[in-house]
């Protein structure tokens, strides 16, 4: 039987501030960008208590708790923990997937066994953490990834727990089927639309029917709610790069804004950077992602394949605005977010169409401009005319470090 772990920090940006600075300690912070319109990254638990959320607005956080403290993030510090407790997992085990900045998933089936079995080593990787850093983490140990992730959810915080293939059922026969990873709202609202509420009710259900109703994810879905995943822990690349899964920015708006020529320019300002980044470190995706936030802080994200694999800015921003279009814009938006996955390495080959040679030199010129004199000496037409040049917020993805969401 497999053994897998997630290793999730507890209030991680907000654990490190308040480490790093005593004054902070015990006190109920909000860790937020550096733009007037950000939002909270993650917040203490002391401010968790009054109901501040992640998401949020400064001016939602203060009503909820006037007395909050606001820190402006810092990503290097951030990186340099996450790195750090790499470290710290691979005495463990070599299989070691960062997840995200902060989590980490752990394989170790065949090794546990050396250091006092499951709930041995997760004790141990806690204590580490605890006397290297002065942070707590949550553990979740179980036969698969979706579960592991799972119980390290309902354990937070600062908790460890192991389930065993035999005690799944039981864990999941009354837990809602929104508590599982990779089922967001929406998706909880249309299987509770059709009688399904629970775990065990999902996994009772006909796969027939989930599939006549969802495609394809119809058993996906199914197995899910059995407590199945197939998943493995993919563990870092050679020469020290993460398992990269995507290349995103989002930025929080100024302004809120509707006007279809405003979003353009942002989008392709995002899709250049998102580009930019990819080709620097020779990526290539064949899936994009764009993400709206309304006004209202309601988030949509969908995705659209790609014939084939690129790098390629206006490629990107042809599809992601694909995607924008096909939204009935019910409201002003406030976030907008582009993202390429499916990655693959770009080898540099050349094309058998000339067009494209053409289009990729004239990229690579570009790129060679803003390398050597600084970002923006040359910019693409559309976004030319923007006030200012806008500022991405939430880098998906760097090279020395993976965040899901950063500042």
């Amino acid at each position: 039987m497999n053994v897998i772990m997630l290793v999730d920090m507890d209030a991680f940006f907000a654990s490190v501030e308040q480490v790093s600075n005593p004054a902070l300690r015990g006190k109920p912070i909000a860790v937020i960008g550096a733009e007037k319109r950000t939002v909270v990254t993650t917040c203490s638990y002391e401010a968790r208590r009054f109901g501040v959320k992640t998401g949020m607005s400064i001016y939602e956080a203060r009503k909820c708790c006037p007395e909050i403290v606001t820190v402006i993030g810092n990503n290097r510090k951030y990186a340099y923990t996450c790195r750090e407790l790499a470290g710290i997992y691979q005495k463990y085990t070599p299989t070691v997937e960062t997840y995200s900045i902060d989590e980490s998933f752990l394989d170790i089936t065949q090794t546990h066994h050396l250091f006092g079995g499951p709930l041995g080593v997760g004790e141990k990787i806690k204590a580490e953490i605890k006397a290297a850093f002065g942070l707590n983490a949550t553990i979740g140990i179980a036969p698969n990834k979706l579960i592991a992730k799972l119980i390290s959810d309902i354990s937070k915080p600062d908790g460890l727990r192991y389930v065993t293939s035999a005690e799944v059922p039981e864990v999941l026969e009354t837990l809602p089927v929104g508590k599982l990873w990779g089922i967001g709202k929406h998706m909880e609202k249309r299987l509770n639309t059709i009688g399904i509420f629970s775990c065990g009710q999902l996994g009772r259900a006909s796969v027939t029917m989930l599939r006549s109703r969802f495609g394809i994810i119809g058993e996906r879905l199914k197995a899910m709610g059995l407590g199945i995943d197939t998943q493995e822990v993919k563990p870092a690349l050679r020469h020290g790069i993460e398992q990269v899964k995507s290349i995103g920015h989002s930025t929080t708006l100024p302004r809120d804004i509707s006007a279809m020529p405003e979003i353009e320019s942002c989008v392709l300002r995002l899709s250049e950077m998102v580009a930019r980044r990819a080709r620097k470190h020779r990526f290539m995706g064949s899936v994009v992602t764009a993400t709206i936030r309304y006004k209202s802080f309601d988030t949509l994200s969908r995705q659209k394949k790609m014939k084939s694999c690129t790098n390629d800015t206006h490629i990107i921003y042809d599809h992601a605005m694909e995607i924008i279009r096909g939204q009935r814009l019910r409201e002003p938006l406030r976030l907008l977010g582009v993202s390429i996955s499916n990655l693959i390495k770009d080898t540099g080959q050349m094309s058998l169409f000339g067009e494209m040679n053409r289009r990729r030199a004239l990229i690579e010129t570009v790129d060679a401009v803003n390398d050597r004199f600084g970002e923006d000496t040359l910019r693409w037409g559309l976004y030319a005319n923007s006030e200012r040049p806008l500022v991405a917020i939430s880098p998906a993805w760097r090279p020395h470090g993976v965040h899901r969401t950063a500042v």
